[in-house]
């Protein structure tokens, strides 16, 4: 059953609010994930509908929310890169520059601490929003990313769907992962990256 209602509280940056129903009742937690994908912002007073569910610990949350007089998206052409292979082709690509000696072992190492750290701050991201906790900023999700951890994030996004209907953060951080790829290039191609492993790795 799909319930109408309108938004009375909304946290831009945090990507979450509360719906009110417009016959009365008790208000929804409302978050970005649950709005049909390329939705803009929502901002308080928007009228939306939606369909509600409980949590494990009772609360009511709203989800497939559309905004009024919204329609249906056509799920047809959902280009959704698949983040597992993806990730799992760069780090055997990147293994296999390290066996054959054209990348530094410590390249191979910071994409994968990175990544483990990225794939943790977004998965925590995630639950903060979900209990209104305090939030991870994006600044610092994009530094991580930034600092060799972008596979990781890439896996997490998808994983939790997290931050994937927000273009902004989307284009920041494809920004970030271009920006990484060329940094780490050049510091491989000028022996910067094998002169830092080697005084890393002496004796």
């Amino acid at each position: 059953m799909r319930h109408a209602g309108r938004i009375t509280e909304w946290n831009d940056e945090r990507g979450f609010g509360f719906v009110v129903p417009s016959g009365g009742g008790d208000r929804a937690f409302v978050h970005a994930s649950q709005f049909q994908r390329g939705s803009r912002q929502p901002v308080v007073g928007d009228l939306i509908s939606y369909e509600t569910t409980r949590d494990a610990k009772g609360r009511l949350n709203a989800r497939t929310i559309r905004f009024a007089g919204q329609k249906i998206a056509v799920p047809a052409s959902s280009v959704r890169l698949p983040a597992w292979p993806m990730a799992l082709v760069f780090f055997s690509l990147l293994a296999l520059a390290t066996y054959l000696g054209k990348s530094p072992i410590l390249v191979f190492l910071a994409y994968l601490a990175a990544s483990l750290v990225s794939y943790m701050m977004y998965c925590l991201d995630k639950a903060a929003a979900e209990k209104g906790y305090r939030r991870t900023p994006e600044s610092t999700l994009h530094l991580i990313d930034l600092l060799c951890g972008w596979p990781g994030g890439l896996v997490a996004q998808q994983q939790f769907r997290h931050k994937t209907a927000k273009a902004t953060f989307q284009t920041s951080y494809w920004v970030t992962v271009v920006l990484n790829l060329a940094g780490v290039a050049w510091l491989i191609g000028s022996g910067k990256a094998q002169w830092l492993s080697g005084a890393l790795f002496a004796g």
